[in-house]
């Protein structure tokens, strides 16, 4: 039992049962120093003040009931009253003094803590745990201070007295009033902790869980150089790795991204007199490579999981965790600093999906700017641009519910206006950042690391802030129409035909990976190519040949932190098929090889280079025709490694490859050769491959291509305008398109029976089960194996198979 009159305690006798005399964060910090370095998670050593040594000193200094006539009848809400309230009362807890007992003991414990020798010139972080962090209902994370790299007894002494102010800024009082928390039913303990000389490695924050969609299967790590302060403010756009779960714990290499961030500045050891810590600006060497590399972000993904699987049991329920790390770098070791739980999506408890989608199709050109998008909300409001406001000031501003807010970027200092703004936008910041966390607690959209907001959005404008298109955010001029739509997903009636996805982008994957489909019925690797690799397959390994010295410098922009530019393609396209992959494992993911046509390829950077020109590309050179080409087999071999790689590296063997417009099964037998050569055969390792049906030769000669392929999967947009003899391009005959004409039908029905003769899957992937109902009827009644239609259609596609289902099932009873 727990001596509960004591001032000091060692870090590693806190438990987790002790929250009340050490708060949230020690509590956690000593119950992991105890049951988890045994399993190799390693967390620097310290002891703690406890929540009785800041009553005493409360009591010592006849504090209590001053802070009571300050607080008594004020009124919170108003930002001015507020400020002038929480700065009176840091002031007298900072004037106060410590008992001479108090002291002795503190001073005896940081001697022990890191040697006499040491008092003057080795940093120890100072870290505030409210006994109040962590409640089920409410997240205090972050309301109170830090302070790093701490060294002799007076600054120690003044830095616990400012952690213990810290209780009292502006936003803890307001966060405590708006949740109906007594201020003195709350109290600090103090964590002085070594220091991890990550002022001369990497720091930062990771998760145990996708933070903006709860996806449930990823370790979400942010990371840049130096302390690690810089990425919680949102002062740099960090690096950003996800990792896949369930496949790190087989053992798989399964880094399903790498996003390499700007990592403008650092924070590092303060080189002058009295200068505790001080920023500087990335060395460009350092700011163009990701900070961790692979052995590290396995690590670390590991010691997330394992301190998830350990709070999961402890607490007998899902315990998704928020942990903060650090790499020292004189040791390279790697440790654990910090480590709570996430408090947005793990309350959750509705199993509804809320969709927001902009009906504007004209949005395109009223795109002021985009960043990272945090939530998948929107709103529009009236631009309140902060900037040149000092925090200190923040009191004085106008600003009215429903404003957005704009600024360089927010602390916790900000968050009494945050809780007012009906949107929040940042020039600095990443997904964990200050400003992202305190969007995603409010439920309000916000968009980070959007490079020049302050400079572009004007006071009085009225925009859209949208987080509902992806990881990209984007700001609007105007107000834009959109809607919002509920959908109750245990309403969701069961059925026998299943239904898959399509997924264009890897950003939107984890936000719908909690809608009960099946699987991927189409990813298409050309949006990868277009949006993640951003130039023409061949110009990347060709550049230098090219003598175009503009598009040089643009590929090694583009590649910068990867070895060279064949790395850079396998390893973006591999992240981007494996992102969709886990969002859906272990369900089938059928990712179609690259379709683009010469156009569409020739308009990409360098494309002019490689590209013919054709009369009409939707039946020129395009899909199987490319692969075997001599002209693009080496740009085909990348495809290849990069499924590979997501396969058998990542362990995401649900990855089925499509094989699009392949005309005759002697093209296909050419495809499978080159394949081969790349590291690919179908049925090693459990390969399947598809075929994409969307050329008349795959109907009439489906038992032949049968013979070589594991499914068919019908590209209905194609077939229609290849039976009907139409460009689906041109406008002109755009009225005669439809893929419910009888004979795209006959065709349909005629490879579905084939398929089924020969024993193979069929489904579909094109748009028309999506747009009409009477389709997907058409296609229950013809026996489909599967149907795959897009996000937006999935909630209306199962009910509408519900009820032909039910209909044929009356129909049978009828007979």
């Amino acid at each position: 039992m727990m001596n509960r009159n004591r001032f000091t305690m060692e870090l590693i006798e806190a438990s987790i049962g002790d929250i009340d005399q050490v708060g949230g964060k020690n509590a956690s910090l000593g119950e992991m120093l105890q049951q988890l370095t045994p399993l190799g998670v390693k967390i620097p050593n310290g002891f703690i003040l406890t929540s009785y040594s800041y009553y005493q000193f409360i009591s010592d200094n006849q504090l209590a009931q001053q802070i009571r006539e300050i607080l008594e009848g004020a009124d919170i809400e108003n930002l001015q009253v507020l400020g002038s309230c929480g700065r009176q009362i840091r002031e007298l807890i900072q004037n106060g003094v410590f008992s001479q007992e108090m002291e002795r003991e503190i001073l005896e414990a940081y001697e022990k803590l890191i040697g006499k020798e040491n008092i003057d010139n080795l940093g120890v972080a100072v870290r505030s745990s409210a006994t109040a962090e962590d409640l089920p209902d409410a997240s205090f994370a972050g309301q109170q201070d830090t302070y790093l790299n701490i060294r002799g007894q007076q600054n120690l002494l003044s830095a616990i007295k400012n952690c213990f102010a810290s209780l009292f800024t502006d936003r803890a009082i307001s966060y405590r009033e708006a949740f109906d928390f007594g201020h003195f039913n709350i109290g600090l303990s103090v964590c002085v902790q070594q220091m991890v000389r990550s002022d001369l490695g990497v720091s930062g924050v990771a998760f145990s869980i996708d933070t903006e969609s709860g996806f449930k299967d990823a370790v979400i790590i942010n990371g840049s150089y130096g302390l690690g302060e810089m990425i919680v403010q949102g002062t740099i756009n960090p690096d950003e790795f996800i990792v896949h779960k369930p496949l790190l714990k087989k053992g798989f290499a399964s880094i399903v991204e790498k996003k390499l961030g700007k990592k403008q500045q650092m924070m590092i050891y303060g080189v002058q007199k009295g200068q505790t810590v001080e920023v500087i600006a990335t060395p460009e060497k350092e700011a163009g490579k990701f900070c961790l590399n692979d052995e590290q972000i396995l690590l670390l993904a590991n010691w997330v999981m394992i301190i998830e699987d350990y709070y999961t049991k402890l607490k007998g329920k899902w315990c998704p965790m928020d942990v903060e790390w650090a790499v020292d770098g004189l040791s390279g070791q790697l440790y654990i600093v910090q480590a709570r739980p996430e408090t947005i999506h793990s309350l959750k408890t509705s199993n509804s999906i809320t969709e927001y989608e902009i009906c504007d199709d004209s949005r395109s050109d009223k795109v002021l700017l985009k960043g990272i998008a945090v939530g998948d909300k929107i709103a529009s409001g009236r631009v309140r641009n902060l900037k040149g406001v000092e925090k200190q000031n923040i009191h004085e501003i106008d600003f009215l519910p429903g404003d957005i807010m704009v600024a360089e970027m927010t602390d916790p200092d900000w968050e009494p206006i945050m809780k007012k703004a009906s949107a929040i936008i940042t020039n600095k910041g990443g997904r964990t950042c200050h400003a992202a966390i305190v969007a995603r607690e409010l439920g309000v959209p916000a968009v980070v690391g959007c490079d020049g907001a302050t400079e572009t959005l004007v006071t009085g404008d009225e925009i859209t802030v949208s987080c509902a298109e992806g990881e990209t955010g984007m700001v609007y001029k105007g107000q834009i129409a959109f809607t919002k739509s509920e959908h109750e997903l245990s309403n969701l009636p069961e059925i026998t035909v299943p239904v898959m996805m399509n997924i264009g982008s890897p950003d939107i994957a984890f936000r719908y990976a909690s809608y009960p489909a099946k699987g991927v019925g189409l990813a298409r690797e050309e949006f990868i190519i277009n949006n993640y690799i951003k130039i023409h397959p061949m110009a990347l390994l060709k550049h230098q040949m090219l003598n175009d010295q503009e598009l040089s410098n643009y590929v090694q922009t583009l590649i910068s932190g990867y070895k060279d530019e064949e790395t850079y393609f396998i390893e973006k396209l591999s992240y981007g098929i494996a992102k969709i992959a886990a969002a859906y494992y272990p369900n089938k993911v059928i990712v179609r090889f690259s379709d683009f046509k010469t156009n569409e390829y020739y308009n990409m950077p360098g494309g002019k280079y490689f590209e013919p020109g054709e009369e009409n590309p939707m039946i020129g050179w395009r899909g199987a025709s490319r692969y075997y080409s001599e002209a693009y087999q080496e740009a085909f071999g990348m495809e290849c490694r990069a499924i590979k790689k997501v396969r058998e590296t990542m362990g995401l063997s649900n990855v089925v490859v499509m094989i699009p417009f392949c005309r005759t099964v002697g093209e296909l037998s050419q495809v499978y050769g080159v394949m081969e050569q790349f590291g690919l055969k179908r049925g090693h390792n459990g390969l399947e491959v598809y075929l994409m049906a969307e050329v008349p030769s795959n109907v009439i000669l489906a038992d032949q291509f049968a013979q070589h392929i594991d499914g068919f999967s019908i590209g209905s947009n194609d077939l229609t305008q290849l039976v009907l003899g139409l460009d689906r391009d041109s406008s002109l005959v755009a009225g005669l398109y439809n893929e419910r004409n009888d004979a795209v039908k006959l065709m349909i029905s005629n490879l579905i029976r084939s398929a089924k003769k020969a024993g193979v899957k069929v489904g579909i992937c094109g748009q028309g089960p999506s747009d009409y109902p009477d389709f997907a009827q058409f296609l229950v009644e013809e026996g489909i194996d599967s149907i795959s239609v897009t996000p937006d259609s999935f909630m209306k596609t199962v009910k509408a198979i519900k009820e032909i289902e039910d209909k044929l099932m009356a129909d049978v009873v009828e007979i």
